[in-house]
């Protein structure tokens, strides 16, 4: 499927636009009902829109009406949560919070003010984050349910051949221009003593709370690094599985109002409190806190880089064997410093050998891609062969560090090749294996699953005609 669900996604985070347009909920229209859900007017409208903006910054026009594909896809994604709750499929809650908090901050960065945001919405604040809430989880809920229906559909090297044969030569997807990068990098020497000085400041901070003397919550609002601050550090109820381990292992340890000890996790240093736990569901907040560093232990490791690019050049030193001796990144040192994917799929605990990507397009590099946009910067400045200065960074989860970064190869855009593009061959080729289950699966659960469509909208131009089951 070319865009199962994607727009639905960008609609309902569109933001105070989508949420004024709730005020009049009473007076929307229904436009169809999938199982105990409803798609009202204004979402079908709002998801058409989207649909319009998308094909105008992409360049392409369809057949199809903007608002078919917009109720089509919101009939899917109706179809996919209600049968997620039938199946009982498990979210992680922690990170639908995350993705509401950052959502909320950035709605009431573009108003410029709580207030503001309000005014415009209609909205109390708690009512737009539990709106976004509602919305957020549903959509994570079909996605989870969709993953759930194919993720066990395979392709061997025989299928991948045999699509790659039956496309068009002329129609051959582009693949666009793709780097291949090496790098070298350094956190800040004094990195213990930064943690330490951390540590520190939380520890002051749970003085200050047990003592009576301040708040959690307004200490978290006042200097969390979390997206939760701006609620006082608190997050949606969500079982142990939905928390890092060591945020997990130390919340299972909580009474309720208790607050745990400082607590280091892949994402910084935090302080938890209890709020309360209902069955396997631990309602909690936290403040979040990573290592600072001043301009002169920042200046250090970028000095340190700097003499070792200088050896580089004077060919005392390879840059592969700097890379092995000297980064600090675990995952590029071990192959001379040649950037891989490796850290992005265990992060989502996605990791296979055959997923390994060297080659990455100019998409990859953002928050998106999990590639630092700082790198992409930095070589896209570069010629072939050439090492960058030394500049500041973080990684995934935030943490400052230095690097130096080679440019080793740029791949021209070409159309894709079994020999060039192997990879990405076979992630179109098992897209379209796990797009016809799908739409089995779909097509049965449309048999079997309660759908209306209002009678004015059932002459749209669906792809799939099995939605309309009533004629009149």
């Amino acid at each position: 499927m070319r865009r199962v669900i994607s727009v639905l996604i960008c609609t309902l985070l569109m933001g105070a636009a989508v949420i004024a347009q709730k005020r009049f909920v009473m007076l929307d229209k229904v436009v169809a009902v999938v199982g105990n859900s409803s798609i009202s007017y204004s979402d079908m409208r709002q998801a058409a829109k989207m649909i319009l903006e998308q094909r105008r910054s992409e360049g392409y026009t369809s057949d199809r009406s903007a608002e078919s594909e917009a109720l089509e896809e919101l009939l899917a994604q109706k179809l996919l949560y209600n049968q997620a709750l039938l199946d009982s499929v498990e979210i992680n809650q922690a990170d639908v919070v995350q993705r509401v908090e950052q959502q909320v901050q950035s709605m009431i960065d573009y108003e410029g003010s709580i207030a503001a945001l309000e005014k415009k919405s209609y909205m109390a604040i708690y009512h737009i984050r539990d709106l976004l809430r509602r919305q957020i989880e549903e959509q994570t809920y079909a996605q989870t349910m969709q993953h759930t229906i194919v993720s066990k559909t395979k392709v061997v090297p025989g299928e991948v051949e045999r699509f790659y044969n039956s496309i068009d030569k002329d129609s051959l997807p582009i693949v666009a221009e793709q780097y291949m990068y090496a790098q070298i990098t350094m956190f800040p020497r004094n990195i213990k003593e930064a943690k330490l000085r951390t540590r520190e400041r939380l520890i002051e901070m749970r003085e200050r709370i047990v003592t009576g003397k301040t708040r959690f919550a307004t200490l978290a609002r006042m200097y969390s690094l979390d997206g939760s601050a701006i609620q006082g550090g608190e997050l949606e109820p969500a079982p142990l599985s939905g928390f890092v381990k060591p945020f997990a292992d130390a919340l299972a340890e909580l009474k309720p109002g208790q607050v745990s000890e400082v607590v280091e996790s892949e994402f910084g240093f935090h302080l938890i409190q209890l709020i309360d736990k209902k069955g396997q569901l631990y309602h909690c907040r936290h403040i979040l806190l990573r290592p600072t560093y001043t301009v002169d232990e920042i200046i250090a490791p970028m000095r340190d880089l700097d003499s070792l690019v200088n050896l580089i050049k004077k060919d005392s030193l390879s840059f592969e064997e700097a890379a092995r001796k000297h980064s600090d990144d675990r995952h590029s040192k071990q192959n001379g410093g040649v950037v891989t994917n490796h850290d992005l799929l265990e992060r989502y605990s996605a990791y296979d050998a055959k997923l390994t990507a060297t080659k990455f397009l100019k998409e990859d590099f953002g928050a998106m891609g999990g590639k630092s946009i700082d790198d992409y910067n930095a070589i896209s400045r570069l010629k072939e062969g050439e090492i960058s200065a030394p500049f500041r960074s973080s990684d995934m989860v935030g943490n400052e560090l230095v690097k130096v970064v080679k440019l080793l190869k740029v791949i021209p855009a070409h159309n894709a090749s079994l020999d060039e593009d192997y990879l990405r061959l076979e992630q179109m080729a098992l897209r379209r294996k796990q797009d016809i289950e799908f739409k089995e699966w779909l097509n049965k659960k449309i048999a079997s699953m309660y759908i209306y469509i209002a009678p004015e909208f059932r002459n749209l131009e669906f792809e799939n005609k099995n939605w309309v089951k009533y004629s009149k």
